[in-house]
């Protein structure tokens, strides 16, 4: 399975003990699922480590870089999806569909309007935690 996710995910990970981040744990360790990102998406999550606003210390930068290079699968998409509600979005489902990736995790309903864009779940981590982690259990 290839999924990606969302910023708003990874941030939720990374502030705070919480499903995001068991979301995340779970697919790492899943031998059959691959993180997809591409380079756009790894600038904003690297971007996003890098924040004054969250005071990350280096050390903390350093475990979650070493965790992102040594989960993630990067591609590099060769279609654009011109998403009008949030352009940030447009490389997640950019990505999605030239990965042809199985599940998009977020916390971003704007991605709601997004769903017939791509043949991608799009899901919040709840309910990636009941459609596919309780399954596994």
């Amino acid at each position: 399975m290839k999924v990606l996710i969302d910023t708003n995910i990874l941030i939720s990970a990374m502030l705070r003990n919480s499903k995001p981040e068991a979301v995340i744990l779970w697919i790492i360790a899943q031998y059959d699922w691959r993180w997809m990102a591409s380079p756009a998406i790894m600038d904003e999550y690297r971007g996003v480590l890098h924040r004054k606003k969250f005071n990350f210390t280096a050390e903390f930068i350093q475990q979650w870089t070493e965790l992102l290079y040594e989960s993630i699968t990067l591609c590099e998409p060769n279609i654009t999806i011109d998403f009008q509600r949030d352009l940030k979005d447009s490389k997640f489902l950019s990505c999605a569909r030239f990965t042809n990736a199985d599940v998009l995790v977020t916390g971003d309903n704007d991605f709601q309007d997004a769903q017939q864009l791509v043949d991608t779940l799009i899901v919040s981590p709840s309910e990636f935690l009941k459609i596919f982690m309780e399954r596994h259990e």
